[in-house]
């Protein structure tokens, strides 16, 4: 190579390497912990030095570094030659220079390839995509988490940038503004501004289903059923029975407290809870609050006391069961197993046996969740809590939108805002757009015990009215549902949670994700795996495990029926003189919105 053009390429890769030093930097020094939560989280770039790179444990692969932006000059200079011959209509037809990944929606109109104008945006942007992409991984990091920010906000970036994403580079949108005549536009900005006035000030909410399709009570959360008891922070429902008689031991489901329960309760078909009422089981589930600035002190134990116990006593006393068997899910699931230590340890025997759905306890792998968490963030968070008595709920929705930006954040965005067309009826997507609020102590303990200091880990990590609470002595029968692509609760991370508990447990991994994969009744198009031992790594027992290509309900199913007991008859909701119906199902606490 020539000095001159050797200059030329040093002076390029310099270019592009300050960019990258002052993200890599902002990462190191956790700027990016500060964003708000969901708010499409980006650093600003400003002038930093090598040196203050390298000072951060930082080594740089130089070598991969410039053999990739060779790379990328020599596609660069083939997708000129070709654009040119396309614009200019010489030439035949010749293969892309670079390919968008197989199933990315973004490209799928034929517009893309066929016209040569759109086809160049196309190919230029996943070039320069690969390039960066490339680059940071050429960046090796001590901090194995600041590597995985860097990794993750880049992605944000690079996806944020797409033509697809644009009015003017996007065929579709040029072709809807032709065939409207500019209306798609003025119908994005009306979509737009009711966004905009539905969404908190710290980030853009966008609307992913036609929410005025669905009704709580109406064609969603339909099974019948009676609040029969109620305090500050829940309703506790009892659902009628489809049976004359039910198994002895009650099941109490204690879901999100970040979330409504009617996830499990959608529609006849997807309902969870009317299977378990199908199969004999006598179900009660508690629904939370949705929190205003009333409820800022109530904290974690808070909810634990007014929420798991006080439930549990009610359930114990309408049904005069001795045991009853839990079910929780995520950060209900948490919760649950920290009540259920506190219990063990107290001598309370009631629990007869727990179910965690894709629940983390251990959280030393938090997934991408955790690019957004930590001691920095957790402080931002707590001074914007303790002003507001909350954190907005609407803020944690755009936040899980964000770690499936493609599909969840900028799809919407572009069929609301630049095609200017509403989203269909969707009931996951209703679930999922009906955020709950959590008070400002309960949800700074909750992040400081669990995604910062990973305390619930550790016995005695966390200390609950003097009661040190500890997963090894939860020694009753468990079953721990985890989901192979649950990007919420990394599979391994429930697998290595299932491996602090202290009594027999049977773990079942799911197919698809954190929701899907819990919701998939039998006939329901997912498989799930499973063995009946704990290897030492969830790697192991993959390799163990057999696969069956239907639900993994009837194999819960067959893990209750022992823990349940006799047939006893059916308990009736409302019919217990201390505990009289107070309103049918699903109640009013689930139908406060934000």
């Amino acid at each position: 190579m020539e000095s001159q053009d050797q200059k030329t390429v040093l002076e390029y890769l310099d270019k592009f390497a300050n960019v990258f030093n002052t993200m890599v930097h902002e990462v190191l020094n956790h700027k990016l912990g500060e964003s708000n939560l969901g708010a499409s989280p980006m650093p600003s770039f400003d002038a930093d030095k090598i040196s203050q790179l390298l000072d951060s444990g930082i080594q740089v692969d130089t070598a991969k570094l410039l053999q990739d932006q060779m790379e990328f000059m020599g596609k660069q200079t083939l997708l000129w030659q070709n654009a040119t011959k396309a614009f200019f209509g010489q030439g035949e037809s010749v293969d892309a220079v670079v390919e968008e990944a197989k199933g990315d929606a973004r490209f799928k109109d034929p517009g893309w390839d066929e016209n040569p104008v759109f086809n160049y945006f196309k190919q230029a942007y996943l070039l320069n995509s690969q390039l960066l992409q490339n680059m940071v991984e050429s960046f090796h990091f001590s901090d194995p988490k600041a590597e995985q920010q860097l990794k993750f906000y880049t992605r944000q970036y690079v996806n944020s940038v797409s033509p697809s994403n644009y009015v003017f580079t996007n065929p579709e949108v040029c072709r809807e503004i032709v065939e409207t005549k500019g209306q798609n536009l003025a119908k994005g900005l009306e979509n737009f501004l009711h966004d905009l006035e539905q969404s908190p000030s710290e980030a853009l909410k966008i609307t992913q289903t036609d929410e005025n399709a669905f009704e709580l009570g109406a064609n969603l959360a339909t099974t019948p059923g009676q609040v029969v008891f109620q305090n500050d922070i829940i309703q506790l429902l009892h659902y009628t029975p489809t049976s004359k008689t039910v198994y002895k031991a009650p099941i109490l489901i204690s879901p999100p407290f970040i979330n409504k329960f009617y996830i499990l309760d959608l529609d006849q078909k997807k309902s969870m809870v009317r299977w378990l009422l199908e199969q004999g089981h006598g179900v009660f589930i508690i629904s939370w609050v949705n929190p205003d600035a009333s409820f800022a002190k109530k904290d974690f134990a808070d909810y634990m006391h007014e929420g798991i116990l006080e439930a549990l006593d009610t359930v114990c006393a309408i049904t005069g069961a001795d045991k009853v068997n839990m079910v929780g899910w995520c950060v209900g699931g948490t919760l649950l197993a920290t009540a259920a230590s506190y219990l063990r340890t107290k001598g309370d025997q009631r629990i007869n046996s727990l179910t965690f759905l894709t629940t983390p306890l251990d959280f030393s792998e938090p997934g991408e969740v955790g690019n957004f968490i930590n001691e920095q963030s957790v402080n931002m968070i707590e001074r914007n809590t303790e002003t507001k008595g909350v954190f907005d709920g609407r803020i944690m929705a755009t936040t899980f939108s964000m770690l499936r930006e493609n599909s969840l954040f900028w799809s919407y965005f572009v069929n609301n805002y630049l095609k200017g067309k509403d989203p269909i009826p969707f009931d996951i997507l209703y679930w999922n757009s009906d955020s709950t609020n959590i008070p400002a102590a309960c949800y700074i303990q909750y992040l400081e015990n669990t995604y910062v200091h990973n305390r619930l880990k550790q016995p005695g990590g966390l200390v609950i009215d003097g009661i040190n609470i500890d997963m090894s002595r939860i020694d009753v029968p468990c079953f721990v549902q985890s989901s192979i692509a649950d990007h919420i609760v990394l599979w391994q991370a429930a697998y290595k949670s299932a491996q602090l508990l202290g009594g027999p447990v049977r773990f079942v991994l799911a197919g698809s994700g954190h929701i899907a994969g819990v919701i998939n009744p039998p006939g329901g198009k997912y498989p799930h795996w499973a063995h009946d031992e704990l290897a030492d790594t969830p790697e192991q027992w993959f390799e163990q495990a057999h696969k069956v290509e239907d639900s993994w309900w009837p194999d819960w199913h067959e893990w209750l029926k022992p823990q349940s007991g006799k047939r006893v008859k059916a308990w009736q909701p409302g019919q217990h003189p201390d505990f009289p119906a107070i309103e049918a199902a699903p109640g009013s606490f689930v139908k406060v919105r934000i």
